[in-house]
């Protein structure tokens, strides 16, 4: 079954309905943080030997034995699968044809949208298929503020506007962030703007983001620099295809914004999140180097850098830089 977004959080909560659980989509942070609940759900540990089988792609033909097996202690098992793709699916679909009420939780991070797996899964009535995909806006902001909230830490405006430009796409990065934060706060204590810089700063999200930001703006050199040690902090290839088409979306939007009459002040204010004033000359450089035609095949070629990066294979992290070299050279206009 297709779980749409609304319906993601009530299935995994309710995990011991189903037999097989898909988790798909980009955000491979968000998927593995979902299959963890979801094996704990069922099988109330993760480390369990008696109740939780780890499978990854080197032994994922023992997925019907490990189905078929009972716990030695009692309570419902649960078969964690690693790095899901079709050629699972023959074993998969025999497994789940015994019968057992172990629970089979597959990550699949970058799984194709025609997948004969995915396919499968949307068709079958006691499976969900679940989509996993970076939050931005005001999803990334409502995730942050429960984060914060469930320890009793309060951020104020300035600081999550400042958190949501430069913390990663990837769920299991912005779960790390925000806990170091809560430490740094103390349960139940406040975050400022300083106080999220001084702890944040060096944040491979914030390095990302200085490499777009530099690029656009023409400085070859600070967005090599930046890049590197975005890379360097374990930011993946996709994730920087995704930042350059989030940095280059929100120049359209402030075009767009100014074509239509605002002026240049109103359209960046009327960004969400805000343009963080310490980027502001950056972003007005920018401005300055592009116009909308360019900005717009600078998309479509960022589109396809995201795809060829998705490419078992493919050459990903010299795409990125040749990428970023490109975003950088003079002039972008016309």
């Amino acid at each position: 079954m297709k779980i749409d977004a609304r319906g993601t959080a009530r299935a995994l909560a309710e995990a011991g309905n189903w037999r097989a659980i898909l988790l798909h989509g980009e955000d491979a942070g968000l998927i593995r943080e979902r299959a963890a609940a979801a094996v704990r759900s069922v099988a109330e540990s993760l480390d369990d030997p008696f109740r939780v089988a780890t499978l990854d792609r080197e032994n994922q033909d023992r997925l019907e034995e490990e189905v078929g097996a009972l716990s030695l202690i009692g309570g419902r098992r649960a078969v964690w699968v690693r790095d899901g793709q079709d050629s699972l699916l023959p074993v998969l679909q025999r497994a789940l044809a015994l019968d057992s009420d172990t629970l089979v939780v597959i990550e699949a991070p970058g799984l194709a949208s025609r997948s004969k797996l995915r396919a499968a899964m949307e068709s079958a009535p006691k499976a969900a298929s679940i989509g996993c995909y970076p939050e931005e806006g005001r999803a990334l902001s409502a995730t942050i503020g429960e984060m914060l909230r469930d320890e009793g830490v309060r951020i104020d405006r300035d600081a999550l506007n400042w958190l949501m430009g430069v913390l990663s796409s990837d769920r299991a990065a912005v779960r790390g962030e925000i806990e170091k934060l809560i430490l740094y706060a103390g349960k139940g204590g406040a975050l400022g703007l300083d106080d999220v810089q001084d702890c944040i700063g060096d944040a491979g999200g914030a390095t990302l983001d200085d490499a777009t930001s530099a690029a656009l703006a023409g400085d070859r050199a600070a967005a090599d620099v930046a890049l590197e040690r975005a890379l360097a902090d374990g930011v993946n290839p996709v994730a920087v295809a995704r930042a350059c088409l989030s940095a280059l979306t929100r120049l359209q939007r402030v075009m767009v914004a100014m074509g239509e009459g605002q002026s240049r002040q109103e359209a960046m204010r009327g960004l969400r999140p805000p343009v963080f004033f310490k980027k502001a000359e950056s972003f007005n450089r920018a401005l300055d180097r592009w116009n909308l035609s360019a900005l717009r095949r600078a998309c479509a070629e960022t589109q396809t850098l995201e795809l060829a990066c998705k490419q078992t294979g493919s050459p990903d992290l010299a795409l990125c830089r040749r990428h970023l070299a490109i975003l950088s050279a003079t002039p972008r206009r016309g």
